[in-house]
C-alpha cells in the first residue's frame, strides 16, 4: 500500500512550503493539490494556482511523487496545461502525476463564460482532453520540424511544440495518467488511457453505503478493464479516504480502518488530506504525526 497526502492550495509559501517538505518527511509516497480556481464551501478564502505550487514544491522536494488531485477541462485547453505540466515534470526529475477528471459543475465550470454542460457533452470533451493530452505529453520526435496538430469538436492544435528531454525511467512514454471516473464510460477512459485510477466512491453516500459504492465501483472497474483486453492488476488503484462523510486522519484507529478496508478491496494507494484549522478536514496535526510514524 502506498500512502498520499493533499496539501490544499491556500497557504502562503513559506507556510506550504514546511507542509510539502513535511509531507515527504513523513514518509508519504505522493502528496497532491486540488485543481480549482476556486472549491466549494472554501470559495471566498485564499486559493493559489495548482501548478506553480506544484512546481515549487519540486524544488524544496527531492523524493516524494507530485501531482494534481485532479484536472480538468473546465478551465483548461490541452496545448498549454501540457507544457504546464510536462515543464513540472521536468524540474521534478519525472515525479508527476497527472490526475484528470471530467469536470463537474459549479464555479469552475462556468467562471470563464461557457454554458452548463450535460453529462454526456462533459464525457465528449473529457475524452477528447484526454488523448490530446496523451498525445501532446508523450512529445515530438526528435528532429521533426511540423510540431503537433489535431483538431476535434472541443479543442485545435496547429503545430504545437512539445520537445522535452527524457526524464526518469528510460521506458517512460509521458507523465502517468490518473484517471478519475465512477461511470462505464470514464471506466473505458481510463482502461485506455490510465496508469491509476482515482476514484472518491458514490457522491452523497456515507458510512457503510460509500464503502458498498467502492466495492461496485471496483468490481466494474475489473469488468470495464477485461473487456478491454488489459489486465486489471496493471492499473494502480487510488481511493480518496476522506469521501464518505469521514475524516480518516480524526484518530488512528479511524486511519488504520479506513486503508484496511480499503486494502481489502484491492486498492493499491489511499490518500487523505492535511488537517486543517477548522472547517472541511479539520483536525490536529498530533494526530498527523502519529499516523506518519505508523506509515510503511
Amino acid at each position: 500500500m502506498r500512502f498520499g497526502i493533499v496539501i490544499l492550495p491556500q497557504d502562503p509559501w513559506p507556510i506550504a512550503r514546511r507542509k510539502w517538505l513535511g509531507a515527504e518527511q513523513y514518509g508519504f509516497d505522493h502528496a497532491f493539490t486540488y485543481d480549482h480556481l476556486s472549491w466549494r464551501s472554501l470559495a471566498d478564502e485564499p486559493w493559489n494556482a495548482t501548478i506553480p505550487t506544484l512546481t515549487a514544491a519540486a524544488v524544496v522536494t527531492e523524493r516524494i511523487t507530485l501531482g494534481t488531485f485532479v484536472s480538468s477541462p473546465n478551465f483548461r485547453h490541452p496545448v498549454p496545461f501540457a507544457k504546464d505540466v510536462a515543464t513540472a515534470d521536468d524540474v521534478s526529475g519525472g515525479r508527476f502525476l497527472l490526475g484528470i477528471g471530467s469536470g463537474g459543475t459549479g464555479f469552475d465550470a462556468s467562471v470563464l463564460g461557457q454554458a452548463q454542460f450535460t453529462p454526456r457533452l462533459r464525457h465528449e470533451r473529457f475524452v477528447e482532453f484526454v488523448t490530446d493530452l496523451d498525445l501532446l505529453l508523450r512529445g515530438e520526435e526528435q528532429g521533426a520540424t511540423d510540431g503537433i496538430s489535431f483538431a476535434g469538436e472541443w479543442y485545435t492544435a496547429d503545430h504545437a511544440r512539445m520537445v522535452q528531454p527524457d526524464i526518469g525511467d528510460g521506458d517512460r512514454q509521458r507523465v502517468p495518467f490518473l484517471i478519475a471516473a465512477n461511470g462505464p464510460k470514464g471506466l473505458g477512459l481510463a482502461s485506455r488511457f490510465g496508469q491509476g485510477w482515482v476514484t472518491t466512491g458514490q457522491d452523497g453516500a456515507e458510512g457503510e453505503d460509500w464503502w458498498t459504492s467502492v466495492r461496485a465501483l471496483t468490481l466494474r472497474l475489473d469488468d470495464v478493464v477485461s473487456g478491454a483486453g488489459r489486465d486489471p492488476a496493471a492499473i494502480d488503484r487510488y481511493l480518496s479516504l476522506d469521501s464518505g462523510g469521514t475524516y480518516s486522519l480524526q484518530s488512528m484507529n479511524a486511519f488504520e480502518d479506513a486503508v484496511g478496508r480499503a486494502a481489502e478491496l484491492g486498492f493499491t494507494d489511499v490518500i487523505s488530506h492535511w488537517p486543517r484549522e477548522h472547517g472541511l478536514y479539520a483536525g490536529d496535526e498530533g494526530i498527523l504525526d502519529t499516523v506518519a510514524g505508523a506509515l510503511h
